[in-house]
């Protein structure tokens, strides 16, 4: 029987989720893998920290993530992005100026709405997002090439779990 464990330290009993009281919070599995969730969180963490620093194009992380954001979801509305970001509208109209004065979009007025504003990637934008793409991606293929056969193939036979994690999706039927 495997447990997840989300304090750090020994996994604590089988029997079950435990909250509160500093206890161990644990999930029990049938037939997996122990999985600590605060040494996997630790983890990514310092990974996703060492991608980030290279030179961002003179955008902070918040600025490059609206910006990919805007590039992913196509032409959005000022409010939807604050929504998507989660940040407040007076923080947006800073990013937006930043982003704007480097090039990286463009507002476009919304027909019919004279209050209303999308924004656009620009040529330069996806340029600058497919130079900092192809960055990370040497950085961690680099960084790859330091891992034994037996980790490499680990790590290949995780990325299903990890892609569901990163995109939130629940478990598919088969338990997979």
């Amino acid at each position: 029987m495997a447990r997840v464990n989300a304090s750090g330290g020994d996994a604590g009993p089988p029997e079950g989720s435990q909250r509160g009281g500093g206890q161990a919070a644990t999930a029990v599995l049938a037939d997996a893998p122990e999985v600590d969730a605060t040494r996997l969180r630790v983890a990514i963490a310092r990974l996703s920290r060492r991608l980030r620093k290279h030179e961002l194009a003179g955008l902070t992380p918040t600025q490059l993530a609206a910006l990919a954001t805007v590039e992913q979801a196509g032409p959005l509305r000022l409010g939807d992005l604050a929504a998507a970001e989660r940040i407040a509208p007076s923080t947006l109209t800073r990013l937006v100026a930043v982003l704007e004065e480097h090039g990286y979009v463009q507002r476009h007025a919304v027909p019919g709405d004279a209050r209303a504003w999308t924004l656009a990637v620009t040529r330069r934008g996806h340029e600058v997002l497919d130079r900092i793409r192809q960055e990370n991606t040497i950085l961690l293929a680099d960084s790859l090439l330091t891992l034994s056969p037996d980790q490499l193939a680990a790590l290949a036979a995780a990325l299903p779990a990890l892609e569901q994690l990163a995109d939130g999706a629940p478990p598919d039927a088969a338990g997979s």
